[in-house]
C-alpha cells in the first residue's frame, strides 16, 4: 500500500513539474526557450535571388533556365510546362520568410514568370 502511494505521489509531482515547463501561446503550447541559447538559421528549398531572375528572358530553353536557376523544387506531374522554385529562411528562431517563383514554358521555351521576384528591365 505504501509503495503505491509513493508511486502515485511521484507521478503527480513529476506531472506537475513537467507542465510547468510549457507556456501557453496563441499557437498552442511551446517549450520555454533558454536565454543565450544559439538558434540556427533554417534554409529550405532553392536559393532565389533577384540577380538570378534578372537573367531570365522569354524564349530561353529549359536547359538554359536550369543553368541559371538550378533544378526546380517542384515539377508538376500533370503540367510539364510549370516549374516551381521555393525558398524559405527562418533566421535563428525568428519568423520564417518564404519566396516563390513559378516559371511557365511553351514549346520547351520560357514563356512567363510569376511570384515574388520579377525580372527588372536591365537593357
Amino acid at each position: 500500500m505504501q509503495k503505491t502511494t509513493i508511486a502515485l505521489a511521484a507521478a503527480l509531482i513529476s506531472t506537475t513539474l513537467l507542465t510547468g515547463c510549457a507556456s501557453s501561446t496563441d499557437s498552442g503550447s511551446k517549450l520555454i526557450s533558454f536565454p543565450g541559447a544559439y538558434k540556427i538559421d533554417i534554409q529550405q528549398g532553392n536559393v532565389i535571388t533577384q540577380e538570378m531572375v534578372d537573367q531570365l528572358r522569354p524564349g530561353l530553353t529549359r536547359a538554359q533556365v536550369q543553368y541559371v536557376m538550378g533544378t526546380p523544387l517542384l515539377e508538376d506531374t500533370f503540367d510539364r510546362d510549370r516549374w516551381d522554385y521555393v525558398y524559405s529562411l527562418q533566421p535563428g528562431g525568428k519568423e520564417r520568410d518564404q519566396k516563390t517563383v513559378t516559371l511557365f514554358f511553351q514549346n520547351d521555351q520560357l514563356s512567363s514568370i510569376q511570384g515574388d521576384f520579377r525580372p527588372e528591365n536591365t537593357q
